[in-house]
């Protein structure tokens, strides 16, 4: 009788742990599959991106929209930023798509400028060059001030690199400008400032054609 006990009592316990290892090896699936999910989605907006640098280099001037691929790479940078609160800053696959995501914005930047120079128009773009949190303190109160200078000047073109990537071409735009290794820093119309930079100082840096752009978009009155 008392063995008996103990048999039930391995079979229950063993049931248990079987459960548990299932419930388990199934959320770890679910987990590896929504990553996957995720990874896909990226790699279509990836291609979606590409797919239209090449459109727009044959589009004419009167059919140019500024923020045509600016819209479609802050979409992508959204979608990465919970990639790196999902999966962590270090993870392999995280920091591949960084790096692509990179490429895109160089990718971007080089269309635009040919684009404002081939149609006369006066684009302002500025480069903004970051660290992590440990070796730039000050780097993310920096993007939180440029995310409310997007919201104010909708036609400045902002590109964000995070220098602590293995990106060759990053290095090349580094050593383009002649940036120095001081973070955070901002690149406007291909000059570089240092150093953190309040909305008030990052507004007085930005040139009165875009204040005056943005003064005239807010004032035309809306046809009827």
């Amino acid at each position: 009788m008392q063995f008996s006990k103990y048999i039930l009592s391995f079979i229950i316990t063993a049931s248990i742990f079987g459960a548990a290892f299932l419930l388990s090896e199934y959320l770890s699936d679910k987990k590896v599959e929504d990553i996957t999910s995720i990874e896909q989605r990226i790699s279509l907006d990836i291609l979606s991106s590409e797919t239209q640098f090449d459109l727009l280099r044959e589009v004419e001037c009167s059919n140019v929209n500024n923020s045509i691929l600016s819209g479609e790479i802050g979409t992508l940078g959204d979608k990465l930023t919970r990639l790196e609160s999902e999966r962590g800053t270090l993870d392999s696959e995280t920091l591949y798509l960084k790096q692509y995501y990179s490429l895109l914005q160089i990718k971007d930047y080089l269309l635009s400028k040919r684009l404002s120079e081939t149609c006369n128009k006066k684009t302002v773009f500025l480069i903004y060059l970051y660290e992590n949190k440990d070796t730039c303190p000050t780097c993310e109160s920096q993007g939180y001030v440029l995310t409310e200078v997007r919201k104010q000047y909708p036609d400045l073109r902002v590109y964000s690199f995070d220098t602590n990537l293995d990106l060759s071409a990053i290095k090349t735009l580094l050593s383009l400008y002649k940036v120095e290794p001081e973070r955070p820093a901002i690149i406007i119309q291909g000059k570089p400032y240092y150093g953190f930079q309040s909305l008030e100082a990052l507004d007085a840096l930005l040139p009165q054609s875009l204040k005056a752009t943005s003064t005239s978009a807010t004032s035309t009155p809306k046809k009827k």
